[in-house]
């Protein structure tokens, strides 16, 4: 038999649906906030799971993109890295969007090395094992810089709707 398959959510997730969150996916690419956090690990434990997380940065300083700053995001691996019912995985970037996918790579390279210097820190129960960058656009500069995890809906189910 294979492996079952395992949900992840990669959007914006408030507080107030974290309830959700905590029932429906093994992973949650978009912790970048310590009261997210915490509700997710309050959630989790009335669900006794354990839910891998990924920390998301906004690493290129876009006023469109959510995420923590990455100077802040070794502070808040920190903090979040005590709470029992999350395991923090690694981290989380959307980057700019480039008629060029070359123009994202120091994007992408700034997120892996954030990573490392994470890593290096040895926090304990802190793996950073991915890195959750690129897509359909950019994805093949993002898993040369490291990418562990990819978002290619685009790819796959084409271009959405437009809304009116």
């Amino acid at each position: 038999m294979g492996r079952p398959q395992e949900w992840h959510l990669i959007g914006h997730l408030q507080t107030n649906k974290a309830k959700y969150a905590a029932k429906l996916f093994d992973m949650v690419h978009s912790v970048d906030r310590t009261d997210v956090a915490l509700e997710l690990n309050r959630r989790a434990a009335k669900e006794d799971r354990l839910i891998k997380i990924l920390i998301e940065v906004n690493i290129s300083g876009e006023g469109t993109k959510r995420g923590i700053d990455g100077k802040e995001a070794p502070g808040l691996v920190k903090e979040v890295s005590h709470l029992e019912h999350l395991s923090i995985q690694g981290l989380m970037t959307m980057a700019p969007w480039f008629d060029d996918p070359e123009e994202a790579r120091p994007c992408f390279a700034a997120l892996r090395s954030l990573g490392d210097r994470i890593a290096d820190a040895g926090i304990p129960g802190v793996t950073m094992m991915e890195l959750s960058m690129g897509m359909s656009g950019d994805f093949e500069i993002a898993v040369e810089e490291g990418a562990t995890i990819i978002r290619i809906g685009r790819s796959l189910f084409g271009e959405r709707p437009v809304k009116e």
